[in-house]
């Protein structure tokens, strides 16, 4: 893919003749080319009428994330997870949702995949603990000792599905590496906590999961601190780019 610069185009635009393939159809004159921006320097934006939903997407698995994780290392004296439910409906599980819609609107295959999979995990968390529908009361009576295990179970179904994206960040930026890098380990000490009935490996995963959180905020303020929103960018230290 030979990329050059057109005149014509907007300040700080790269077209290619990529065609749509994860990236909008540029209709100001390049139509079939793909169109991004330097702009946002966190993520591959492409041209687009829609607005960047990533940074949506980033805050709301951030704050979840880290309320979960403050619970899980039992900051100030809090154990029972239950106060995330709503956090996990509204905001990591809905918001998220939204945010990965419209990355497929936008063409950006990664991030569609992502933000979906993680709100759909929200969700999914916070059904647990409804009692309406009744999936803890299942494991009632002698079934009680195999919550761990089967927590256990789920969590480590996610650190698959993290290890896989973590996969493919290896050319987008540090930053972002960072975030699917310091997750699977999060999911992995989460996952062992559990199965182990060790309270010292859940809080080890409570605090992984915390600097998860740290640098998820930080990538997503790096993706909406643009020069035409702000004066000034931070860095995130992009990756090599493949270049035919």
């Amino acid at each position: 893919m030979a990329l050059n610069l057109e005149k014509g185009t907007p300040q700080n635009t790269v077209v290619s003749d990529a065609g749509p393939q994860n990236a909008a159809i540029y209709n100001g004159g390049n139509l079939g080319r793909t169109l991004t921006t330097e702009t946002q320097p966190a993520f591959p934006i492409y041209h687009r009428r829609l607005a960047n939903p990533a940074p949506l997407g980033l805050w709301s698995f951030a704050s979840t994330t880290l309320i979960l994780s403050l619970i899980n290392v039992q900051a100030r004296g809090v154990t029972v997870p239950n106060i995330v439910v709503g956090m996990a409906l509204g905001v990591g599980g809905l918001c998220q949702l939204l945010a990965g819609m419209w990355e497929f609107a936008a063409g950006n295959t990664f991030g569609a995949t992502a933000f979906s999979s993680y709100g759909g995990f929200w969700l999914s968390f916070a059904c647990i603990y409804l009692p309406n529908l009744g999936i803890l009361d299942a494991y009632a009576g002698d079934a009680a000792s195999q919550v761990p295990n089967a927590v256990g179970i789920y969590l480590m179904s996610w650190f698959i599905v993290t290890f896989l994206l973590f996969l493919g960040t290896f050319r987008a930026s540090v930053a972002l590496s960072a975030v699917f890098f310091f997750l699977f380990i999060t999911f992995i000490l989460l996952g062992a906590g559990n199965f182990t009935g060790e309270a010292t490996v859940i809080k080890a995963g409570g605090a992984f999961g915390i600097i998860t959180a740290l640098v998820a905020y930080y990538v997503g303020a790096a993706g909406l601190y643009s020069p035409d929103t702000s004066y000034f960018i931070l860095p995130i230290g992009d990756l090599p780019k493949l270049r035919d």
